[in-house]
C-alpha cells in the first residue's frame, strides 16, 4: 500500500512538470522579442503620449510576478459571474520565465473549487488616470477559457460597480477562439441593462500568437486597437458620471476566469486544462496636452 501510494506522488510530480514544461515550451515557440516600440502621437486630436514608459514590467526575470508591481487577489466565490475557478497566489498560477508572464488555469481541486488560476492587479503600485496602455499577449485555447486585461477604479468615487466604470483593454471567451472585444461598463452603459458599448474584432491567431492589445485613455475619449488598428472609440459625452466616470484613478488587471455567465455559455472542456495565457509586456505611457 505505501509503495503504491508513493509511485502515485512520483507520477503525480512527473505529470505537474510536464505540464509546466508544456506551458513554457508553447509560450517560447511562438514568442518574438518585438524592438521597442515608440508611442505615437494621435493626429488631429490635440492629445499626444510619452513615447518613453513611465511604468512598465518587462518580465525579464524568473519566478513570481514582481510584487513591486502586482498584487494577487484570491477567493473562489463565482466573481459576480458564476465562475468556477479560485484565484490562488501560487507559483503553479502565476510564474515568469524565460521574459514571458504565464497566467495558468487548472484543472484541480482546491478550496471547494474545480479549477485554480490566477488574478493579478496593479493597484497600490500602479494606478493611473489617463494615457496609453499596451500589453502584449497570446490567449488561452478552449471552451470555457475566460480571459481578461483589464482596468477598475483605485476608489469608487461615484459608487459600486459599474458606477465608477470599467475598461475592458481585452476580453476573449473560449468558444469564440479568434473573436477578441473591447468594452467599456458604466452606469448608463453596461451589459446588465443591455446598453454596453463595446466592439470586437476578428484576430486570426489570437491563441496561437502574440498580439498587442491596446487602450488610449484622454479626457475626451478612450480608443481601443488591437495590433494598432482602432476597434472602439468611446466618447465623453458630456452627460456626467453615469455615462463617463473616467475621470479618476483605475488600476490594471489581468486574469483567466474559468466557465461563467459568459465563459462558460457553451460549457466547460476540461481536456483543454491546464490553459495558460502568456504576457509579453506591459507598458503604459503618460497623457501629454
Amino acid at each position: 500500500m505505501k509503495t503504491s501510494r508513493a509511485l502515485a506522488v512520483v507520477l503525480g510530480l512527473a505529470l505537474t512538470l510536464q505540464a509546466f514544461a508544456s506551458l513554457a515550451q508553447q509560450a517560447t515557440d511562438s514568442v518574438a522579442a518585438p524592438a521597442t516600440p515608440v508611442a505615437k502621437a494621435v493626429a488631429g486630436t490635440g492629445y499626444t503620449f510619452e513615447t518613453t514608459p513611465f511604468w512598465q514590467d518587462e518580465f525579464d526575470y524568473t519566478g513570481r510576478p514582481d510584487p513591486a508591481k502586482w498584487t494577487h487577489q484570491q477567493g473562489g466565490h463565482g466573481w459576480g459571474n458564476n465562475e468556477l475557478q479560485y484565484y490562488t497566489d501560487r507559483i503553479e498560477n502565476a510564474y515568469v520565465r524565460d521574459g514571458v508572464l504565464t497566467i495558468a488555469a487548472r484543472k484541480e481541486a482546491h478550496k471547494g473549487s474545480g479549477y485554480t488560476s490566477a488574478r493579478l492587479n496593479s493597484i497600490g503600485e500602479g494606478n493611473f488616470q489617463y494615457g496609453r496602455f499596451e500589453i502584449r499577449a497570446k490567449l488561452p485555447a478552449g471552451k470555457g477559457t475566460w480571459p481578461a486585461l483589464w482596468m477598475l477604479p483605485t476608489e469608487s468615487v461615484y459608487g459600486s460597480w459599474p458606477k465608477s466604470g470599467e475598461i475592458d483593454i481585452m476580453e476573449h471567451v473560449g468558444f469564440d477562439p479568434e473573436r477578441v472585444h473591447i468594452t467599456m461598463h458604466t452606469e448608463a452603459y453596461n451589459h446588465r441593462i443591455g446598453t454596453q458599448r463595446g466592439a470586437s474584432k476578428l484576430v486570426e491567431g489570437a491563441t496561437s500568437g502574440f498580439h498587442l492589445y491596446r487602450v488610449d485613455w484622454t479626457p475626451d475619449w478612450i480608443r481601443g486597437y488591437i495590433d494598432d488598428q482602432l476597434v472602439l472609440e468611446f466618447p465623453n459625452e458630456r452627460k456626467g458620471p453615469q455615462g463617463w466616470p473616467f475621470d479618476h484613478r483605475f488600476h490594471l488587471l489581468m486574469n483567466i476566469a474559468v466557465g461563467g455567465d459568459w465563459g462558460g455559455k457553451e460549457g466547460v472542456d476540461e481536456g483543454a486544462f491546464p490553459a495558460a495565457m502568456w504576457v509579453d509586456y506591459v507598458r503604459v505611457y503618460r497623457l501629454m496636452q
